[in-house]
C-alpha cells in the first residue's frame, strides 16, 4: 500500500489557510427531496414517496467553492447563473460562506442549474435536472475573462480551478487565455473535465477525469477489468493519449475503489490507494478532490501529497449522504486515525 507521512500532509493542510482560489464554471443548486416509500403507485409501478422534508445546498463548480471553504481556504466565484429564485438562493447561500462573488454574472435569459433528487430513507430513486445547456453569451465570457486577468495581473490568487459540466460556461479559447497568463504569474491551474465538450488545451499544472471520463476523452471504449491499476494496459494507453493531447504537468485519474492513478512525463505511474472506509454517496465526490487537491498544490505541496490528501478528502465525503464537504479538522482526523491502525 502507498505509504504517507502524516506530518508532511497535516503540515500541508494548515497551509490551506491564506490561499485563494478562483474557480470558474458550472454553478447548481442540488435540491434533496426527502421521504419514505411505504407503497406502489396504482397508476404506474413506481414507489410513492411521502416526502418528510425538503433543504438545497450549492452543486457543481459551487460545492467545490464550498469544499474550499471549509478546507480554511478562500473563494472567488466565476459563472452564470439565472436571475431566477434559484439563482438568488445560489448567491445567498455562497455569501453565506464568505465567498465573493463579484465576478458572478446573472443572465435573465437563462435558466439556474437545478438537480434535484428525491430519497427515500438512504436511496436515492429519482434525480431530475432543470437547466439549460448553451453557451453563455460573448458578452458574459469577455466579462469573465477580462476579472480573471485582472486577479492574475494582481497576483491575489494562488490557483483556479476550471470545472466543467457541459453547462456553457467554459470553452477552449476561454482556458487558452487564461492558463499561459495563470502559468507565467506561478498560479496553479487544474481542470475537472467533462468529455468532448471542449477540445485539448495545453500547459495545465493538473487534470482530473475519472475513468471513464479518461476513456471518453481518449476516444477510447471502456471495458470493466479487476486488473490492478499497475496492469491496466487500457488505462496506461488512455493516459498516455491525454498526456499527449493536452500535455498536462500531472494527470490524475480517479479509480474509484482502487483509488487513483497518477500520471506524470518521463515517470512511472504510481497508484495512491482509496482511503474510502464506508460508500453511502459518491455525489460531490469529485468537486472534493479537485478542490483538495489543488489546494494542497497551491500550498507547496508535491503531486504526490496532493493526491494523498486528495484521496482522504474523497473517503470522508462518500461516507456521508448528499452533497457535502469535508473540513479541515475532520481531513487531520482522518490521517491520525489512519496512522493508529
Amino acid at each position: 500500500m502507498n505509504s504517507f507521512d502524516r506530518k508532511k500532509l497535516t503540515a500541508a493542510i494548515d497551509r490551506f489557510k491564506g490561499c485563494k482560489v478562483a474557480v470558474v464554471g458550472d454553478l447548481m443548486l442540488d435540491v434533496y427531496i426527502w421521504g419514505s416509500a411505504t407503497r406502489i403507485s396504482p397508476e404506474a409501478p413506481v414507489p410513492v414517496i411521502r416526502v418528510t422534508r425538503e433543504n438545497s445546498c450549492l452543486g457543481g463548480a459551487a460545492n467545490v467553492m464550498r469544499n474550499l471553504i471549509t478546507l480554511g481556504a478562500d473563494a472567488c466565484a466565476f459563472g452564470v447563473i439565472g436571475n431566477d429564485h434559484n439563482g438568488a438562493e445560489l448567491r445567498r447561500q455562497l455569501d453565506d460562506y464568505g465567498i465573493e462573488i463579484s465576478g458572478l454574472i446573472s443572465d435573465s435569459s437563462r435558466r439556474t442549474t437545478e438537480k434535484q433528487r428525491v430519497i427515500a430513507g438512504t436511496q436515492q430513486l429519482l434525480r431530475i435536472d432543470y437547466e439549460d445547456t448553451g453557451n453563455v453569451s460573448l458578452e458574459h465570457r469577455a466579462s469573465i475573462l477580462e476579472n480573471l486577468l485582472f486577479l492574475i495581473d494582481q497576483k491575489s490568487i494562488d490557483a483556479i480551478i476550471f470545472e466543467d459540466y457541459g453547462k456553457g460556461v467554459l470553452e477552449e479559447t476561454l482556458l487558452e487565455k487564461i492558463i499561459p497568463a495563470a502559468c507565467a504569474a506561478g498560479i496553479i491551474t487544474t481542470l475537472d473535465p467533462k468529455p468532448g465538450h471542449i477540445r485539448p488545451v495545453k500547459g495545465l499544472t493538473a487534470m482530473k477525469p475519472n475513468r471513464s471520463e479518461a476513456f471518453a476523452m481518449a476516444g477510447m471504449v471502456q471495458h470493466e477489468n479487476d486488473l490492478a491499476p499497475e496492469n491496466d494496459l487500457a488505462l496506461h494507453q488512455v493516459a498516455e493519449i491525454l498526456m499527449n493531447e493536452w500535455e498536462p504537468e500531472y494527470l490524475v485519474i480517479s479509480l474509484a475503489s482502487r483509488g487513483m492513478a497518477l500520471f506524470q512525463r518521463n515517470r512511472n505511474m504510481t497508484v495512491i490507494p482509496t482511503r474510502a472506509r464506508e460508500v453511502f454517496d459518491v455525489s460531490g465526490a469529485g468537486d472534493t478532490v479537485i478542490a483538495a487537491s489543488t489546494l494542497a498544490l497551491a500550498s507547496g505541496a508535491d503531486i504526490v501529497s496532493a493526491v494523498q490528501i486528495a484521496n482522504f478528502a474523497a473517503g470522508i465525503v462518500v461516507g456521508k449522504i448528499g452533497t457535502v464537504t469535508v473540513s479541515k479538522e475532520e481531513l487531520i482526523k482522518s490521517l491520525e486515525h489512519d496512522c493508529e491502525e
